[in-house]
């Protein structure tokens, strides 16, 4: 390098974002993630005995996932060849790979191939990587936001380590935040920052627990920050605030937040947590959910499990649904608190879920017996001969408007698929099944058991 080049190296450091400035170096800076480079864990073993493996970094974004690809590449003397996924294809890998195995080949040097947001490569793209795997041209550390699991081809992900990145907890944000703060050569300290507490809390708060964001947000509101007669750039709260604009939510709608979210919001209301299921609620709306989206999944809620112990869960679902699409948002958002409030509340049964997926079970592995002949209609005299209709009881002829009947073919006659709670308005209902029925009970349960299996 000449000495032209290390000046404009040099900088081009001076100005590149706070965030990459403050990139750690050494394991010793790196803040976070201690569950995987703590000194005693496998990664840092793996480290010291030059034995690395291909490597699946999944976690959030700002949780240090190209950080650690950059130091995992400098402490095993590996050449780094950074690929992002998204402007890079199969050409560029193949250039890579070629140039990696010339440098094994005249160097003894391993290369390190770092592809960021591998979840944009296709199976073919992925594919492609495969055999330089295999042969040991390359070591791969890739780069996800996305659950590897659905999001990295099986082949690749048998030959690869997934490390899981947590987001950085409050206190590490902390840390890394006022390391920028003081530092004279990487950091802000020249600018002359001060941050009191509360901004510093917000900062921290908003970022969650990215520190990129944090980083950048930090790095804006210094430098738009005016100095006082002494230099001094004193940086409140709500400039912070400002230039957050929206604090940086866990959640994207095709992904694993998406579904986590939604999986803890109905299983709170499930839970009759009114409380839990507002807060989950306010995280998609905020995170920009599709309103349609939360009130089908609790029409489906209603009928599932609160059901008959309160048959008014239904349409009042419905209802809400309705009201969402009629409204739009962000009024919206009341009739879907409404409806949240209300099935968490409710008493909660899922007999009739339970009733209709065993009768499927039924009719999917057993014979489809004939329909009893009092049960069949008829319509003409050869039906009338045949016998059809005869012995069938006209409910409204009786008392109580009820007759006792067999409605089930002989082979299934001892059947029962509904059986009511004792919860809500289902509790009348098993009273008047048992005033109608009596107590019913399955003779023939394993025989039928016995059938399906």
């Amino acid at each position: 390098m000449t000495l032209f080049e290390h000046s404009a190296s040099q900088s081009l450091a001076k100005q590149a974002p706070l965030a990459s400035r403050m990139r750690p170096v050494s394991f010793d800076e790196f803040v976070g993630q201690q569950h995987i480079v703590g000194p005693k864990t496998v990664l840092r073993k793996a480290i010291k005995d030059d034995r690395i493996p291909s490597i699946i970094l999944w976690g959030p974004p700002g949780t240090g996932k190209t950080t650690l690809a950059n130091l995992i590449a400098t402490a095993t003397k590996s050449y780094f060849s950074p690929l992002s996924a998204v402007s890079s294809g199969v050409t560029e890998l193949r250039r890579i790979t070629n140039e990696a195995k010339d440098r094994l080949g005249m160097q003894g040097q391993r290369t390190i191939l770092f592809i960021d947001e591998i979840h944009r490569f296709n199976k073919a793209q992925q594919d492609t990587i495969l055999p330089h795997l295999e042969n040991g041209t390359v070591i791969l550390i890739g780069a996800t936001t996305e659950n590897p699991s659905f999001e990295v081809i099986s082949p690749l992900l048998s030959r690869s380590h997934v490390f899981t990145l947590n987001p950085l907890s409050p206190e590490e944000v902390g840390c890394v935040v006022k390391t920028a703060i003081g530092d004279r050569e990487r950091g802000l300290a020249e600018l002359r920052p001060s941050l009191d507490e509360d901004a510093i809390k917000a900062l921290i708060t908003l970022s969650n627990g990215d520190a990129r964001t944090a980083l950048n947000a930090l790095e804006l509101s210094v430098s738009s920050t005016q100095p006082d007669d002494n230099g001094v750039r004193h940086t409140s709260r709500q400039i912070i605030e400002d230039a957050m604009q929206k604090r940086a939510l866990l959640y994207d709608k095709a992904g694993d937040h998406h579904y986590d979210t939604i999986s803890a919001f109905i299983k709170t209301v499930r839970g009759s947590d009114p409380d839990a299921a507002i807060y989950w609620l306010a995280r998609m709306i905020e995170a920009g959910e599709d309103p349609l989206f939360i009130a089908r999944r609790l029409v489906i809620l209603a009928a599932e499990d609160v059901g008959m112990a309160d048959p008014q869960a239904l349409p009042v679902a419905v209802a809400a649904q309705q009201a969402v699409h009629f409204v739009g948002m962000p009024e919206g958002r009341i009739p879907l608190a409404e409806v949240t409030v209300y099935l968490a509340t409710a008493p909660k049964s899922n007999s009739v879920y339970k009733a209709v997926d065993e009768a499927l079970r039924d009719v999917k592995h057993t014979l489809n017996a004939p329909v009893p002949m009092h049960l069949r209609n008829a319509t003409t005299t050869l039906m009338q001969d045949m016998g059809y209709g005869e012995g069938y009881k006209y409910s409204h002829d009786f008392d109580s408007h009820f007759a006792k009947m067999q409605n089930l073919p002989d082979s299934m006659k001892d059947r029962r698929y509904y059986k009511p709670s004792d919860q809500g308005y289902e509790k009348s209902v098993a009273e008047r099944l048992r005033k109608w029925w009596g107590q019913r009970e399955s003779s023939c349960e394993s025989d039928i058991t016995t059938e399906l299996t």
